[in-house]
């Protein structure tokens, strides 16, 4: 986290968020990555490896990161997804879309979304 936003926020707070599916060579085959600031959660990527897509997988490091994330006081999380990937995932368990691009790239969609941590 930069100085400037720590001096224009008073949020000095910052912390890594990465967890993984792993098989029983300890290969990752999915992921959850992103970090903690300012009372959210910046949810950067969640993938599961083709051949487990699913099985549940994904919802289970989705919960794993959401739990993580209140577990460090987030009220909140955000995410970003293209129109061809996971905003049907992603909409299945609470989160909204409040922003899109549109012809990002061209002919699809880049969508924002955030879910509320009860």
């Amino acid at each position: 986290m930069s100085l400037f936003n720590v001096a224009a926020t008073g949020d000095s707070y910052y912390c890594p968020l990465a967890i993984f599916l792993r098989d029983g060579r300890d290969a990752i085959l999915g992921g959850a990555y992103g970090h903690v600031w300012g009372g959210w959660l910046d949810l950067s990527l969640l993938w599961v490896a083709e051949p487990l897509r699913g099985r549940g997988y994904g919802k289970k490091l989705l919960e794993a990161a959401e739990d993580e994330a209140r577990s460090q006081g987030c009220g909140a999380v955000f995410l970003s997804t293209f129109s061809f990937q996971a905003r049907p995932f992603y909409e299945r368990f609470g989160y909204e879309v409040i922003a899109d691009l549109p012809d990002y790239p061209a002919g699809h969609t880049y969508h924002i979304l955030t879910k509320t941590l009860a």
